[in-house]
């Protein structure tokens, strides 16, 4: 039976000052570190012996995986990374502090923001852009699809193909798979698995540092899912 495991990285130093992060590639704190070592752990204590890792380009998951990978004695294993597990893209909002932003915004118009389906915070600036354009990192990524600003559900919209064409070809194949990832583009991957709708999703809570197991069906229906 194939399983899946989600985790989603730890702390960040940017969650700890209260930051809108996206694609800002922040590391994780010392709390977020211990958080991923301690989900190595519980994968250990428990056998679970993954196959392969899927994983996004922006260090917090990175290294929330390397920790993972470590201490649960797996680090010889492959981990593949995308552009397409990375956070949600927050736009103008990245680097702003949350609270700050209420009071320039608007109490209702930033919880919009954060937690509607379908509504983008406001796009990032020319001079954010640029330094997106010229990191390595995505140099292969063609320009017309470099999100401005970003929506769960726009968010969906590049996650799932990746899913289809990557992700669940493992899994098809009878292996346990781990995704190691943030807080928006696993709530897009539960959205879609779980079938949840639009409004129930933008208040789904993901546990940090936590393996959350799904145990699959040959065509990958969820039979079974848990927290470590």
């Amino acid at each position: 039976m194939p399983k899946l495991i989600l985790c989603r990285h730890g702390q960040s130093d940017w969650n700890a000052k209260n930051l809108f992060t996206g694609w800002a590639d922040v590391d994780l704190s010392d709390q977020g570190r211990e958080e991923a070592i301690e989900s190595g752990r519980k994968l250990k204590e428990q056998g679970i012996e993954i196959d392969y890792v899927f994983t996004s380009l922006l260090k917090r998951a990175i290294n929330t995986t390397y920790h993972l990978l470590a201490e649960s004695d797996q680090l010889f294993l492959p981990v593949e990374k995308s552009w397409r597990l990375n956070e949600r893209h927050y736009g103008g909002l990245q680097g702003l502090n949350k609270d700050d932003a209420r009071k320039e915004f608007g109490e209702d118009q930033v919880h919009e923001w954060r937690r509607s389906y379908d509504t983008a915070p406001p796009e990032q600036s020319e001079e954010q852009r640029n330094d997106y354009l010229n990191d390595r990192r995505y140099e292969h990524l063609d320009r017309r699809v470099m999100p401005e600003s970003e929506s769960l559900k726009d968010t969906l919209e590049r996650v799932i193909p990746y899913w289809s064409d990557q992700i669940s070809q493992q899994l098809l194949d009878d292996k346990t798979v781990l995704v190691s990832a943030h807080g928006n583009s696993l709530r897009a991957l539960i959205k879609y698995l779980e079938g949840v709708s639009d409004e129930d999703i933008v208040g789904y809570e993901i546990r940090t540092g936590k393996p959350l197991i799904y145990e699959l069906d040959d065509q990958l229906k969820v039979q079974d899912k848990y927290y470590l």
